[in-house]
């Protein structure tokens, strides 16, 4: 059966809803991930001249990173084997994802990545329907 499939996110959540003929999944995928991380102060590590803390702050990022990665993962995984992708959603999170997508050679199944602010689950499945006019 051919699915559509649409998904709101940001870095916090993602709302995939797969339409199926006329029924329609909806879940829900939580991210682990922390908030960005912000710089830490300019203090320079003794006799070297390097800022201590950059090194902290790029420990941080890479948690992140790595968080994200799993958190969009999941989000592909949920995606499944969809005949066309809907992403909208406020932020970076659409981008990085569209991007994850084409270094998958998902790409092509990207119908429109639009942005959008946060939208509650029936918004979110009326939208989808609305896009594919279901």
């Amino acid at each position: 059966m051919k699915t559509k499939v649409g998904l709101w996110i940001d870095h916090k959540q993602a709302i995939v809803v797969a339409i199926m003929g006329k029924g329609e999944e909806v879940s829900l995928i939580v991210s682990r991930s922390e908030r960005q991380p912000r710089r830490s102060g300019d203090a320079l590590e003794p006799g070297r001249g390097k800022p201590r803390l950059a090194i902290a702050d790029d420990i941080r990022q890479r948690v992140l990173t790595s968080q994200l990665n799993l958190y969009y993962d999941a989000v592909i995984a949920a995606i499944g084997a969809a005949e066309a992708i809907l992403i909208f959603g406020p932020g970076e999170a659409k981008g990085e994802l569209k991007r994850r997508l084409e270094r998958k050679k998902m790409g092509k199944l990207i119908a429109a990545v639009e942005a959008a602010d946060k939208l509650t689950r029936p918004q979110v499945t009326a939208r989808v329907r609305a896009y594919f006019a279901i």
